[in-house]
């Protein structure tokens, strides 16, 4: 088949397009994990683009490990994103199948009133007396129980359990199936693709949120990593784990200490979503057509 000339013309320019678009993405990541392997000596000279890294040095990481906020850090955010995710895909799932059932009464106004909140809120201090009133700040339950469900996140799942044929729920009842049974050995496993998409969402929001934690959290021991990492790169904790160092190598480490944070807090979600890439596209698409 002849391509036209005006087709090869648009293929090259969207080439090039994607191509930039793509260098622009992973180009401030790759800056970074050169940065943090660099000599810090090396990289406090350094002025503008970054090919590779100066030298070779785990100094930073030594820093960054040895720290113990770092790794209490992790263990709060660990606990945050498994527990919170595990009740999230839960609660969004129940959710999303009562409100995709075509008998229920008032389904539609229920529906409305879920999107409603998208829009509007009560604002940050009702917010904050309202945890406050149930008794959960300063615990981590204060950074789980408030965002158990987005309604984002359950509009993707009810739309995908909308498309799932009506015929095989009329099986299940035939054969003495319940609504927990219907929906945990039919809905779900056919909607996996979904699972794992609104999962990552949940696990993403999870790992990235410090403003909660802020907000609600006055001991340190309960600090997830993110808000520790905030305090390295904007308050100025660099100089806390640099202890026993002179005011000049204080100064040269954190230049490279910050982008040895970033790492250590990013890498986890670099490891996990490429074996959740290949549900994305599918449980998107799924999640985001009615059927």
């Amino acid at each position: 088949m002849r391509v036209s000339l005006g087709e090869r013309l648009f293929r090259v320019c969207n080439t090039l397009f994607l191509s930039a678009l793509m260098i622009a993405t992973v180009y401030p990541i790759l800056y970074v994990a050169f940065a943090s392997f660099s000599e810090p000596a090396l990289m406090m000279a350094h002025k503008g683009i970054l090919w590779k890294p100066l030298g070779f040095s785990l100094e930073t990481y030594g820093a960054v490990f040895s720290n113990p906020m770092i790794l209490l850090g992790y263990r709060n955010t660990l606990f945050i994103v498994i527990v919170g995710v595990a009740l999230n895909l839960l609660l969004t799932s129940f959710a999303a199948y009562a409100l995709s059932r075509k008998t229920l009464q008032y389904r539609k106004q229920l529906t409305l009133f879920i999107v409603f909140t998208m829009f509007f809120g009560g604002g940050l201090i009702p917010f904050y007396l309202l945890v406050k009133g149930l008794g959960l700040a300063d615990t981590l339950w204060a950074l789980i129980l408030p965002t158990a469900i987005s309604a984002f996140n359950f509009i993707i799942m009810r739309t995908s359990f909308e498309a799932v044929p009506d015929a095989l729920e009329e099986s299940a009842k035939i054969d003495g199936a319940n609504d927990f049974g219907i929906l945990f050995r039919i809905y779900l496993p056919l909607c996996k693709p979904v699972l794992a998409v609104v999962g990552l969402y949940y696990g993403v929001s999870h790992w990235n949120s410090w403003f909660n934690a802020m907000i609600f959290l006055q001991d340190r021991s309960l600090y997830p990593l993110q808000l520790i990492l905030r305090e390295i790169l904007i308050i100025g904790e660099a100089n806390a784990m640099a202890e026993g160092a002179s005011q000049d190598e204080i100064i040269i480490l954190g230049e490279t200490l910050k982008y040895a944070t970033i790492m250590v807090a990013t890498l986890p979600i670099f490891i996990v979503y490429p074996f959740l890439q290949k549900y994305f596209v599918k449980g998107a698409l799924i999640g985001a057509i009615k059927g």
